[in-house]
């Protein structure tokens, strides 16, 4: 009797770990990210996308947020907001180097923090 328990101990928080670490396929994020324009919208997005792993994504100029739908087994959030800064732009978490930031158009050139 104690085996059976035991054993049905262990199958019940072996379970549970599996479930904790499964990722999403669709996930939602909202990252904010500085940009200016329609220029800025666009190289955004591409940038975004070429990220393996990302499914959707839309940037709203107006409050600097982009609105991300990710499969989390193939991507991370910080590795949108690595493609992000490397396109020029700063995003919550990751800052674009100077580099990046200087190869922007004028009008994308925003006030950094």
């Amino acid at each position: 009797m104690k085996n059976i328990i035991l054993g049905m101990m262990l199958l019940f928080v072996t379970l549970s770990t599996q479930a904790q670490g499964k990722k999403n396929k669709n996930a939602k994020l909202d990252i904010e990210v500085n940009g200016n324009c329609e220029m800025c919208k666009k190289r955004i997005e591409k940038a975004v996308f070429s990220v393996k792993g990302v499914k959707s994504a839309d940037y709203h100029i107006d409050d600097k947020t982009l609105h991300l739908i990710i499969n989390e087994e193939k991507c991370s959030s910080l590795d949108v907001k690595k493609a992000i800064a490397k396109a020029g732009h700063d995003s919550d978490e990751v800052k674009a180097t100077d580099a990046d930031y200087d190869k922007l158009h004028g009008c994308c050139q925003y006030e950094r923090k």
